[in-house]
This record gives structure tokens, C-alpha cells and sequence, in this order.
């Protein structure tokens, strides 16, 4: 393997196209922002030629002189790399279509006329001062002749890189490893783009770098067509950590950029997600955790604050008394043995119940072992909630914060989006808490079921698990966010004793 890998991220070009997703210009400027920052190589911020606004977005980016090369997808014809060209991009991603599939029934042109376009197009764009990426579509179901006579025919016109598209993630690292062997022979520096279809596109990836290609295109979190691209913050951190490459990329921002891209794009991460997701550094067997505290390379292959991630302990029936001590600890509270070892039996005991052990379900368990009865620092006193046809859903709020009124307001997709809003408003002078999930569960059966609510709340780097059962789903979502507060508050008033 090189080392002197490149990366292109194409979050906002591929990864836009995943189905349901669509970023304003002004989202697609943060990202691109926290792509360079990251420091990849190049940010393809596009395609130019799909509409007015795609053009405005590209333009604000070009604006802001990034340190990233700025490029646009484009098709080999002159209209596309006009528009290109007018947002001042510093290359153009030239996609040509190169299996016989692609050229018969999409294109239904001759081969030797998508040649003859390929040409015309990588010409034209250098003639005007751009850098090109030639890129084959379907690439890994074109012949290898008809690609490398391709690829010549771009090279002779002038083009800088190339890039072979596994478009539908057909590939095995096997056949990666070859396929892509046999293209870094040709005089231009060589791209791997794979799509995830059989969940192989890291991999391919790894394995087509092995074998020679110098860059490789990327996005966050995966996003991407169908079950999209090869993830920016899997491959890298395989180089980093597995074939001891040196990316230049600034992996601490991972974990922020992944949770920017899932809040703007709309598509939730799986918590077992590797290297971003909630899961990826929580443990819950006893074991394990007993070893993480002990030396956290016997169950973690890196730490945390590499990819800027944190280290989370999660109460369950495989819960071992170490970490039970460990999350009493964090809040500021000191119990003897015998204390520990009666939260300890009643922790397990809720777990056999088929519960899931919150964070506020350990503070109220211990603050009864050791007789303490904490007042609440928020109270709600009243709330509304309306919703129904053709009206907006609204909320109100009453409450009481360290002993002072206030009164708030919200709206939002639902009644419980709004009175989670109003909520939100009357505390964010006192604590800047975020809502990261949500869950709903009927616990009994009928339209008279009980409903169990449990949320994740973050403040700072803490995030705390709270839950609440009632027959209403409005009151068990406010009362579980209520109680998620409440514990924040509470050990922020430890903490500072």
C-alpha cells in the first residue's frame, strides 16, 4: 500500500442521493466546512448541472476558499462542465458510462461514440483550467480491454486521475484486489469508488488501496445510493490503525461530523455502528468492563478520544459491580461495600424483569439505599398540548426552575415534538441539553395500553438514559424527559460541591 493515500469525500454529491435526503445550501456549506477541517483531500460538492440551487450551494463553497479541492460531478458533455465551471470549482468528477449494460441500454450509443464524448469532454475541461477525474460507471462490469482503451483515450486527451466505479458493490476484496492491480499499471493516478450492496465496500476498498489505487472516495457515515458508499470514517481508521498510514486526517472530528451529517441528513446511525456509533465504546458485560477499566486496550482496539468518541457503561443483567461503583462515582456519590452490594441485587433485579436499567433508575435505587430524598431543580406544574386536523401541533408549559416560574411555548411535528420544544426553551438558560433518541413501547395491549417512553438526553459529553410508563403517550414523554433533566441537574449540583 502507498502512503501517500488521498481522500475524496463525495457526502455531498453521493451521499446526498441516498432515498429522502435533501441538504440546503447552507447545510451543505457546514458540512463541507467540517469535511475540511477533517482535512480531506477533496470535497465533491455536487453535481452543477442538477438545478439553480445545487449551483448556489457548489458557489458557496468555492467561496469560502477552503483548503480542499472543490470538485463537481459532470457528464461528458459541455453543458455540464459550463455549469461547472461557472461555480468555480477546482475539478470535475467526468462520469462515463463504460459497461456494454450502461452504453446499450442507458446510453443506446456505440461504444466508440462514448469514446469519442469521453475525448471531446476531458479536452474541453482541461482547456479551460480544470483538473479532471475520469470516471467509468460500472467499471467492474466492463471488460478490462474496453476499460484500459478508455482510460488511454482520456489519459492522451489530458486527464489527470482516474477513478473505476464498483457501481452496483459487486466486487469481493478478492477480485478488488485484482481488478484494480491491473488499473494502477495505467500512467494516472488511480480511484476506488465501491458501493455497499453485500456490505463490502470497506473492504474492497482497503483492498483495492492494497493493490496500488492512490485515493479513495468516501462519505460520511456511508451515506449513499440504496445501502451506499464505503464509509470516510471506517477506511480511515483502518489505515490509521490497522495498515499504519498516515491520512492527514484530523480523526477527533469524527465523531462530530458523523452526528452533523445524521442531524442534517435525517438518516439515523445504527448504535452498533463501527467507529461513530452510540455502541461503539459502550460496554455492558461485566467482563468486559472490569478489563476496559482496568487497561482499555483489552476490549477496545482504540480509544475513544481518537476518532472523538467517549467511553459508555451500560446497566443490564450482564452488569458487573465494578461499573455500577464506577457510574455512582461519576455523579459524585461514595457508597461503602455493603451499600454497593444492595444496589448491586436491586440493579440485577429489575434487569431479570425484562427492564432496561436507566441512568435515573440507578440514581433513584441509590438514593433509597442511602436515605436521601433530592429535591427537583425542574417541576413541571402545567401543560397543554393541541393537535388535530389542519392545526399546527402547539404545546405550553408551566414550570419551576430552581424555584423560578416560567411559562414557554413550542410547536412541532406532533404533540409531543411541542411540549419536548416548550420544554427545551424553559430550561436553555439553565443547561444546553439535546434529545439524541426517543423510543416508544406499548407495554400492554387495547387503546388503553400503558406506554413506556424512554429517551437519551446529552449535555456537554454526558449522555444519560431516563424513562417513564404511563397510559398517555404526551405525559410519558414529558415525564421522561423531566426526569432525564432532573438527573443532569442533579449531578451538575454534586459536581460543583
Amino acid at each position: 500500500m502507498l502512503d501517500n493515500i488521498k481522500i475524496f469525500d463525495t457526502t455531498l454529491r453521493d451521499g446526498e442521493q441516498t432515498p429522502g435526503v435533501l441538504i440546503t445550501s447552507n447545510e451543505k456549506l457546514k458540512i463541507a466546512l467540517k469535511l475540511d477541517e477533517l482535512g480531506v483531500d477533496v470535497i465533491e460538492a455536487g453535481s452543477a448541472i442538477t438545478s439553480k440551487g445545487e449551483q448556489k450551494s457548489i458557489k458557496t463553497i468555492t467561496e469560502n476558499n477552503l483548503d480542499a479541492e472543490i470538485c463537481s460531478f459532470a457528464r461528458p458533455v459541455k453543458v455540464d462542465i459550463d455549469t461547472a465551471l461557472n461555480c468555480d470549482v477546482d475539478s470535475i468528477h467526468l462520469v462515463i458510462p463504460s459497461s456494454d449494460l450502461h452504453i446499450q441500454y442507458k446510453l443506446r450509443k456505440t461504444r466508440e461514440q462514448v469514446e469519442q464524448m469521453t475525448v471531446n469532454a476531458t479536452e474541453y475541461a482541461k482547456s479551460h483550467g480544470l483538473i479532471v477525474e475520469l470516471s467509468t460507471e460500472d467499471a467492474t462490469r466492463t471488460s478490462m480491454d474496453d476499460l484500459k482503451r478508455l482510460y488511454n483515450l482520456g489519459i492522451e486527451a489530458g486527464a489527470d486521475r482516474l477513478c473505476a466505479c464498483d457501481t452496483v458493490g459487486l466486487l469481493t476484496p478478492e477480485k478488488s484486489y485484482d481488478f484494480y492491480k491491473e488499473l494502477a499499471t495505467l500512467s494516472r493516478p488511480v480511484s476506488v469508488h465501491c458501493h455497499d450492496d453485500f456490505g463490502l465496500a470497506v473492504a474492497n476498498t482497503l483492498m483495492a488501496l492494497n493493490a496500488g489505487a492512490q485515493q479513495a472516495h468516501v462519505t460520511i457515515n456511508g451515506l449513499g445510493e440504496r445501502a451506499g458508499n464505503a464509509s470516510c470514517e471506517e477506511v480511515v481508521m483502518a489505515l490509521e490503525t490497522l495498515y499504519h498510514i498516515d491520512t492527514g486526517i484530523n480523526t477527533k472530528l469524527f465523531y462530530e461530523i458523523s452526528h452533523l451529517v445524521e442531524t442534517i441528513s435525517g438518516v439515523t446511525l445504527q448504535s452498533n455502528k463501527a467507529i461513530v456509533g452510540e455502541n461503539a465504546f459502550a460496554h455492558e458485560s461485566g467482563i468486559h468492563a472490569d478489563g476496559v477499566l482496568k487497561k482499555s486496550e483489552t476490549y477496545e482496539p482504540i480509544k475513544p478520544e481518537t476518532v472523538g468518541h467517549r467511553r459508555r457503561f451500560v446497566l443490564g443483567k450482564h452488569v458487573g459491580k465494578h461499573v455500577i461503583n464506577e457510574k455512582i462515582k461519576e455523579t459524585n456519590t461514595q457508597v461503602t461495600e455493603d451499600e454497593l452490594d444492595r444496589i448491586f441485587k436491586r440493579v440485577k433485579s429489575l434487569s431479570d424483569m425484562g427492564k432496561t436499567v436507566t441512568d435515573v433508575d440507578l440514581q433513584t435505587i441509590t438514593d433509597d439505599i442511602l436515605h436521601i430524598n433530592p429535591e427537583d431543580s425542574l417541576i413541571l406544574e402545567e401543560y397543554t398540548t393541541v393537535s388535530g386536523n389542519k392545526v399546527t401541533p402547539t404545546a405550553s408549559v408551566k414550570v419551576n426552575i430552581n424555584n423560578k416560574e416560567k411559562i414557554e411555548a413550542g410547536v412541532g411535528v406532533g404533540p409531543v415534538d411541542a411540549a419536548i420544544e416548550a420544554i427545551q426553551k424553559s430550561i436553555k438558560d439553565t443547561a444546553d441539553i439535546t434529545l439524541e433518541e426517543y423510543h416508544v413501547d406499548a407495554v400492554t395491549g387495547g387503546t388503553d395500553a400503558l406506554i413506556d417512553v424512554l429517551v437519551k438526553l446529552k449535555h456537554e459529553d454526558k449522555v444519560i438514559t431516563a424513562r417513564s410508563t404511563e397510559p398517555d403517550v404526551i405525559l410519558a414523554s414529558v415525564e421522561a424527559y423531566l426526569k432525564g433533566v432532573n438527573k443532569i441537574l442533579t449531578d451538575d449540583k454534586k459536581m460543583r460541591k
